[in-house]
């Protein structure tokens, strides 16, 4: 699964176009990450620019943003309404796609020891990368800005994390860590009132609303014992909100920041103002995401949905997407466009060649052609896959079956690991092929010269190495699913177990087409070690398969009276 994040660095230029385009040209020279936004502020003299890709090629772009920004902004001359310390003034990574918080903080503090002892620049570690807690903060680190840098960071207890500790005048100094992705997200209300909105927005928000005798807006302020304002707590952690009007809309809105998405997700934020503005006579209608939202929190949002209506989760992408779009309202306004508004499709460049982006009849015609690939491989992916997706129909129609709706979760969590591994499977169909073309690759390097065939040699090794593990791989999916497929057969939808059935057959297939891939693709490796342990681990595997094909089919026949 491809590991996503983004970066959204913050340069201390927002007034010249040629300066803010040498540091955006030095993030356009990494090709492998995508340049999302670039919004430069005058009054502030500050510039955010967010791009995403795989960690490796975001820090080297990051990296070389932070160098050429050094290069082309002098801090002496800068002035800006925006708190500031550096030329780069914060670089937050942010975890996107399949990658924890544990994994980015790594990331962000490879980056920062980068650039601290290659560029000679002094680097504070900050958020989730700093393990101080008492310089974690980015305001705390910045406080005292540029001006008072040169007397803060002789300071022992503000010596940089990576870098020099002394002032550069030019540079000034940088903050690198990891922080959650925020989300702006505006909720529609059917009313025209800030002050009503607002009060829904305190009602939400983490910091809440100052406490009050008797009325809750002119009352008098309740104060502790040192003299500072009580306040009572709002519903949503990781929230901050206000109330106000939109002129182009005629509405008044809820406007949220959701700093950590994690805890409180869109589709909770949503429900919570649902229910606090309900209790004030006022109706949501709709809400509208600010910019981009990574894929799986509109993946979360439909299962939350279906959940609530007793519906099986474990339905297709697309139709997960169309559920969060309708129950949050996403189109109220403005038509929602999944493919301009998700992350993940946005870096997503289908390539038309691609197995899975083909027909059945042109997939069918391309492995009967003289090419040798797509081979047995990717055919033993693509049948495991079916037979998990015929698991999960009988899933999904096992939740739905009148008369069983007490059984809808049981099925439905079913349904939605099935979707998980059958996706996988169908991943492996086009990895197997580039496996293939990985071995075919490294046996055309030259091998003229000791060097050359040294060279040759290991990229032959990583290349084997990788066509033995992806036919592994998917026999440990296609494995996994019969535990699926054999509780579909015995506990699901009578109707539906010959489907069960076929996909027992399947999934067999896919384990054993997939072992015979792991057998020749060991045939000679250098490193016997590993491929002894693949092929047992592999022949457990495909002995348990072929028992537990037999069992399924076996309960199968009896369930049809054969």
């Amino acid at each position: 699964m491809q590991q996503l994040i983004e970066c959204v660095p913050n340069f201390s230029e927002g007034r010249d176009p040629i300066i803010i385009k040498h540091i955006t040209d030095a993030i356009g020279s990494v090709p492998e990450v995508r340049l999302l936004n670039v919004d430069p502020g005058k009054a502030t003299n500050r510039t955010v620019v967010t791009f995403v890709g795989e960690p490796q090629y975001v820090i080297e772009a990051a990296y070389r943003a932070i160098e050429a920004a050094g290069q082309v902004i002098d801090m002496r001359q800068h002035s800006g309404e925006h708190p500031r310390m550096g030329a780069t003034d914060v670089c937050p990574l942010i975890p996107i796609a399949n990658i924890s918080m544990e994994e980015t903080v790594q990331y962000a503090q490879q980056l920062a020891k980068r650039v601290g002892e290659l560029l000679n620049l002094p680097v504070y570690l900050y958020e989730a990368a700093q393990p101080n807690p008492a310089r974690s903060n980015l305001s705390v680190i910045r406080a005292g800005e540029y001006e008072g840098l040169s007397s803060k960071i002789i300071q022992p207890e503000w010596k940089p994390d990576y870098g020099p500790a002394a002032f550069d005048e030019r540079r000034g100094a940088t903050v690198i860590g990891a922080r959650d992705f925020l989300i702006a997200y505006n909720v529609n209300l059917n009313t025209t009132s800030v002050r009503r909105a607002n009060s829904i927005a305190f009602d939400v928000r983490e910091a809440g609303r100052v406490k009050r005798e008797g009325d809750p807006i002119t009352g008098k302020i309740v104060k502790d014992a040192s003299g500072n304002p009580v306040t009572i707590p709002g519903s949503l952690k990781h929230t901050k909100a206000i109330g106000w009007f939109i002129e182009e809309y005629g509405i008044a809105q809820i406007s949220m920041n959701l700093t950590n998405i994690r805890e409180t997700p869109v589709h909770v934020a949503f429900d919570e103002v649902c229910k606090k503005a309900a209790e004030r006579g006022i109706r949501v209608t709709g809400s509208e995401l600010v910019g981009l939202v990574p894929l799986h929190a509109m993946l979360e949002a439909g299962k939350y949905f279906l959940r609530k209506q007793k519906r099986s989760v474990g339905v297709g992408e697309q139709e997960l997407i169309r559920i969060a779009v309708k129950s949050l309202g996403l189109d109220e306004l403005a038509p929602f466009n999944p493919e301009e508004r998700i992350i993940e499709y946005m870096l997503k460049q289908d390539n038309p060649k691609a197995l899975v982006n083909m027909s059945l009849k042109a997939f069918a015609s391309e492995t009967a052609s003289e090419s040798p690939a797509p081979g047995g491989g990717s055919i033993a992916a693509y049948v495991g896959a079916l037979g998990v997706a015929l698991g999960t129909m009988v899933a999904n129609l096992s939740a739905h079956k009148k008369g069983w709706d007490s059984r809808w979760d049981e099925f439905s969590t079913w349904a939605d690991q099935g979707q998980e591994l059958m996706q996988q499977l169908i991943q492996c169909v086009d990895e197997d092929t580039r496996a293939f073309n990985r071995i075919m690759e490294a046996m055309s390097l030259p091998k003229g010269t000791d060097a050359e065939k040294e060279k040759r040699q290991i990229a032959m090794d990583e290349a084997t190495r990788y066509a033995i593990e992806v036919p592994f791989k998917v026999m440990q999916l296609c494995s996994r699913s019969f535990e699926i497929i054999e509780a579909m057969a015995q506990t699901g939808n009578p109707n539906s177990v010959s489907d069960a059935g076929v996909g027992a057959l399947c999934a067999r297939a896919g384990v054993w087409g997939a072992y015979m891939n792991v057998q020749i693709n060991a045939a000679g490796f250098s490193d016997t070690g590993f491929t002894q342990q693949m092929l047992q681990k592999g022949k457990e595997m495909l002995s348990a398969a072929i028992e537990k094909e037999a069992a399924i089919l076996k309960m199968v026949e009896e369930k049809i009276g054969t």
